[in-house]
Formats: structure tokens, C-alpha cells, sequence
């Protein structure tokens, strides 16, 4: 079991600050380190970078009275909201680690599966808004932090120098 924690865990306390919407970014890189997938593969360990702006888990208004977004698989759904904005693996690894993350985290098996299911079923859209975004010059990766409260991402994001180079 020992040998198991090391081996997968969260790398990093969450240190975020938000926007005057529900939009948050890293103040301090968080990671998480996989031991093996259910294929037995090796899974190389992910780092999310300061400044990475997310969403928490992208779940639909009408079911934040069960599942909120910014629930305790808000670390898991960062790290997946950065492999689907990052596209450096596959999507169906990303959603394998974020189902991984979850478990490491103690999310309870109807929980955890309810979001795998629904971001297997659903997350293609989001994985390919984010191949839209890329191309289109969107970047998630803030190397100037707003300092007011008020400012939204939308205007945030069109400031000119506040990105990080990639």
C-alpha cells in the first residue's frame, strides 16, 4: 500500500485565484504521478503549470445541487481540464488519469463513475472546442495575473502580454 501512495498522488497544494466569473487560475503548479493504467502501461505524470486557467469540472447547471463543480474532484478535474487544453496524450488516457485521480483522491465509486461516464459520453465536445480555440490563438496559460477582482476572463483574455509563450 505504501508503495502505492508513492507512486500515484497529487504533486502540489491547490493555490488558485478566480475572475469576477466562475473561471479560476493557478498561483502554484499542481501535478499528479501514475503508477499504472488499467492496460498495465506506464502513465507519465502530469504537471499542470502556474497560471493554467480552468473551469473546476465542466458540469452542467442543472446538476450542481448534486454534482457542484468546484467538488472534492476539483484537483482530478483540473489536472483533466489541462490534459484536454494540452492534447499532448490521447483523449481516452486523459480521461483514463482523471478517472485514476479521482480514485487517488477518495472520490466514492458512484461519484467518480457518474463523471467518467459523462465526460466518456460528452468530453469529445470540449476536446474538440479546444483543437477549435488552439488553432484559433486562444491560450489558457496566464503569465500576468489581473490584480481586480471585477475583471472578467472574457476581458482578461484579450489584454495583450498577459499569456505565457505556447
Amino acid at each position: 500500500m505504501d508503495e502505492w501512495m508513492s507512486t500515484r498522488a497529487p504533486v502540489g497544494t491547490l493555490h488558485l485565484s478566480r475572475f469576477k466569473d466562475p473561471i479560476y487560475f493557478l498561483l502554484k503548479p499542481i501535478g499528479w504521478k501514475a503508477s499504472e493504467s488499467r492496460e498495465g502501461d506506464v502513465i507519465a505524470p502530469v504537471d499542470v503549470p502556474v497560471g493554467f486557467v480552468t473551469d473546476f469540472a465542466s458540469i452542467p447547471r442543472v446538476f450542481w445541487s448534486v454534482l457542484r463543480p468546484d467538488g472534492d474532484y476539483t484537483y482530478p478535474a483540473i489536472i483533466h481540464d489541462f490534459l484536454y487544453w494540452d492534447q499532448s496524450r490521447s483523449r481516452d488516457i486523459s480521461d483514463e488519469i482523471f478517472r485514476l485521480a479521482m480514485k487517488d483522491f477518495g472520490i466514492d465509486r458512484i461519484t467518480s463513475t457518474t463523471i467518467y461516464e459523462a465526460v466518456r459520453i460528452g468530453g469529445g465536445a470540449a476536446w474538440d472546442e479546444n483543437v477549435v480555440a488552439k488553432r484559433n490563438g486562444e491560450k489558457r496559460i496566464l503569465k500576468v495575473f489581473p490584480d481586480d477582482p471585477r475583471v472578467s476572463w472574457n476581458a482578461w483574455k484579450t489584454r495583450p502580454g498577459v499569456f505565457a509563450d505556447g
